[in-house]
Formats: structure tokens, sequence, C-alpha cells
């Protein structure tokens, strides 16, 4: 797997990331060393960060290190100890209702999702909030968009209970990631085999994470899957990728049945966030029909779409967000506007419930998704009559 070629923080030495110990985070943001020795002259220089509990000078390697306040300054910890007493006495800057959970899903795949999970997660960081993203696919290909294998993956967190702050790699200011690989593709296994309480198992693994994020994005795989039904669980929202063609509207079918399942069988209240065209391209007539199609199926919950780009396709080649790598491109433009209409619906999330209230806000859920479900039967039912035929102005 390729990685991205950073320059070391210490000796100026260019290198190719492949440890977790080579990217740390400072006082000063994100710091990469090529070997563990300049790993260690930086501590002696006195570049390290001291542990607020025991004030001892340590290395950042792990997400639970580091605890970010509302006012967007850090507290920093040496260990899971110190990290554990400074949480016994809760502090004002703790999220009062845990990390907003998104997952970005299409059962169908060539939708943009992966762009898009780590576009936002991207975007969302760097408006300065704590992001977590974590890859449920087992192609791994958001550790391939932002150069980063890390040493335990989603399967680690999954199968063998680790703890998910000691999988999380910090990436970015603001931003770690949970990759994902092959290997993955056991966890499948490992669910089917657990019976009832298979599709809760992300949900229980993930509440263990250490540090306070106020985002957790989860990027799906294209597949009806055991680990996207996980996912779904945990999530309290899902975002829906579509592409402007004819097959992906139809494909959107899927994701609503799964998220009816969800929310009338598990009790979950998992809503749709909303819906986002993505490869929009305005000349051709197909794709404008799309938007008109999906804004009568999901009301006010149809994004501005996201343009066709070169830009958003070079990007992961050079292991560089599209903020990153063409920061003024129509991709980043699309995408920053993605960012500030999630950022913007903050308010309307999900607050703590009783159990009453729960199901309650599952039903409604189910009742809309099945709406939309209704709405996209019709659609197919249409087929030959429908602008799918008509792919020209």
């Amino acid at each position: 797997m390729a990685v991205s070629v950073r320059r070391c923080s210490d000796c100026s030495t260019e290198f190719r990331v492949m440890f977790r110990y080579q990217v740390q985070r400072t006082a000063a943001g994100i710091a990469y060393f090529c070997s563990p020795q300049c790993v260690e002259k930086a501590a002696k220089k006195g570049d390290s960060p001291v542990c607020e509990v025991c004030s001892a000078p340590f290395a950042l390697t792990f997400a639970y290190q580091v605890m970010a306040r509302s006012d967007g300054t850090r507290r920093l910890f040496c260990s899971t100890a110190c990290r554990e007493r400074a949480d016994a006495a809760p502090t004002a800057s703790t999220p009062a209702h845990g990390a907003r959970k998104i997952a970005v899903l299409n059962q169908k795949g060539g939708t943009g999702k992966t762009t898009t999970a780590v576009s936002i997660a991207a975007g969302i960081a760097e408006a300065g909030h704590r992001t977590l993203l974590v890859d449920v696919d087992a192609q791994g290909n958001v550790g391939v968009c932002l150069g980063v294998r890390g040493e335990k993956t989603l399967y680690h967190v999954m199968v063998e209970g680790t703890p998910p702050s000691d999988c999380a790699v910090p990436v970015r200011d603001n931003l770690d990631v949970i990759t994902a690989n092959e290997t993955l593709a056991h966890a499948e296994v490992y669910l089917a085999r657990m019976g009832a309480q298979r599709d809760g198992v992300m949900r229980g693994r993930l509440a263990a994470l250490g540090a306070p994020y106020d985002y957790v994005i989860l990027d799906c795989g294209p597949s009806i899957s055991l680990l996207n039904q996980n996912a779904l669980s945990y999530a309290d929202e899902v975002l829906i990728p579509v592409s402007c063609d004819y097959l992906s509207l139809v494909g959107v079918k899927q994701v609503l049945r799964t998220i009816r399942s969800v929310n009338e069988v598990l009790q979950h209240p998992v809503s749709i966030l909303g819906v986002l065209p993505t490869f929009y391209d305005m000349r051709l007539r197909i794709a404008r029909d799309a938007i008109k199609t999906l804004g009568r199926h999901f009301d006010g919950k149809v994004l501005p779409p996201v343009r066709v780009n070169t830009r958003l396709k070079e990007a992961p080649a050079t292991r560089k967000t599209i903020f990153e790598y063409a920061p003024h491109s129509n991709g980043a433009a699309d995408y920053r506007h993605v960012v500030e209409w999630i950022v913007g619906t903050r308010a309307a999330a999900a607050r703590p419930l009783g159990h009453a209230a729960l199901g309650a806000l599952a039903a409604a859920t189910a009742a809309e998704a099945r709406a939309a479900e209704a709405g996209l039967e019709r659609l197919h039912h249409d087929a030959p009559d429908s602008p799918a035929a008509a792919t020209a102005p």
C-alpha cells in the first residue's frame, strides 16, 4: 500500500509514514518523525508534551492521550491510568451528549462514498471539531486516500476487543482514523456466529472510545452486510451519496429498507441526515432529472450536488484531502458546502431519550424511510418512461 511522504520534524529527512509512532500530536500541532531516535531527540529538546496529571513528559502516540476542550485547547495524558484519573473528575469541556455519529452509506458501488466520508471528515476537522473517521470497508480505501496504515485496524476492535483509542491514528489536526484492510472480511464470519447480539457489537466496542470526539464518521462498504448493519446500529444519522444516474436512484431503496429494518426490528432510531447527489453534470438531462426525483421523495433533505470534478479523482493519488490538494477547485467548494450544512444541523442532533421516546423516534424514522421507499418503488415500476432514457439536454 502506498503511503504519504513527510518531512521529519527533527532532522528534516523526507520519509514514508508507515507506523503510528511517526505521527504525533504536540502543542504546536501534528509532528512527524522518521525514527524512534528522532522522537527521543525531540523529547530531550523539551518539544514533547507534559501530562497534566503526573507532569511527566511523554510521546504522543495514541488518540486517548488527547482530550479536546470546547474552547479549542487540549488536555494531555501520558497513560490510560492518568486519563482515568482525569475522567473521574468531569469537566465542563466534556461533550454533554457524546459524539455525533454519521454513517456514509449506499449499498450500490460507485457513488462516491469514500470520497464523501474522507472529505466531510477532513472538512469538519478543519473547522475545529474533533473527528474520528472509521473505515468499515475491507477494501481499506480510507487509509489509501490519507496515506496512513494503522498497526491495528477495525478488525482488532470488532473481533479482538482492542480499545478503539489504541487503534485510532492521528492523521491531521483534529482528525483521527481507524483504518481497515482485508482482515475485516473475517469480522463478517465472527459476527455471523454471534447470534442475536451480532448487530450491536460495533455499538458496544466503540462505546469505549477514550477521546471525546465531536463527530464520528463511518465509511461503509457497498454491500448489504453485518458490518453495515452494525454501523447503522451505532450511528445516529445516515448520509446517502447518490450518483446522478437511474440505477443509483433505484439502489437507494436498499438503503431505505435497511434503515427501516434497524428502526423497526432493533428499535434504534437512526435517521436520514440527507441525500447527497454526486457526479453531477448539469449538461446532462438525466442528472437534472435525478435531482428533481430525489427532491420529490426526500423533501428538505437533498443537499446541493457535488459536481463532476477531476481534482476529486486525483487527490487520493497524492495522499491528500481535496482541501489540501486543490482548495480552490469545484470539488473542494462543493464539499465545503456539505460540511457547512452538516455542522449547521448540529442543533437538531439527537438528545438522550428515555425508552418510550426512543421507540417513538424509531417508529417515526421507520415511517419516513418507508414513505421514501414507496416513492422510489413507483420510480422502479415506471422505468420505461423514466428520465434514464434521456441522457442529453
